[in-house]
């Protein structure tokens, strides 16, 4: 018996397997891309400062830190009428927690980060607080 080499490839999946290895990977890139731009990319940065009005620990699942500025003096859309602006935040350092916990009623400046999204092990604000700038009681 002869066997014959009838020169045809046994295996003609493998460049195909290839070609999915490459698209699997380029998805998984665009997606994991898609993902650091959506929830983990800075869109801006800066400082507030007004009175802190609240900070508490909150949630069901995940516990995370709240809280709530009010910067005073801000004009209202009514001529003569001043109203407050009041600045919601959240807070990931546990640092930062008890420096605000220890603060509550005083005029603090507040150095903080916006996301473009929120995570649920982050907080329920899109700015998230990440230094005390400074602290002084209301006189």
């Amino acid at each position: 018996m002869e066997t014959h080499s009838s020169g045809i490839n046994s295996s003609p999946s493998r460049p195909k397997s290839k070609t999915g290895l490459i698209i699997s990977l380029v998805v998984i890139l665009v997606l994991a891309g898609f993902m650091y731009y959506r929830y983990y990319f800075v869109f801006g940065e800066g400082v507030k400062a007004g009175q802190l009005n609240y900070f508490v620990k909150k949630g069901y699942v995940f516990k995370t830190n709240e809280g709530r500025l009010i910067q005073t003096g801000i004009r209202s859309q009514t001529p003569g009428n001043i109203a407050s602006n009041e600045f919601m935040f959240s807070v990931q350092d546990d640092k930062v927690a008890d420096k605000l916990n220890k603060s509550a009623g005083s005029n603090v400046e507040l150095h903080y980060k916006e996301y473009l999204h929120t995570l649920p092990w982050r907080g329920v604000s899109v700015f998230v607080v990440d230094s005390v700038v400074s602290s002084a009681p209301v006189q």
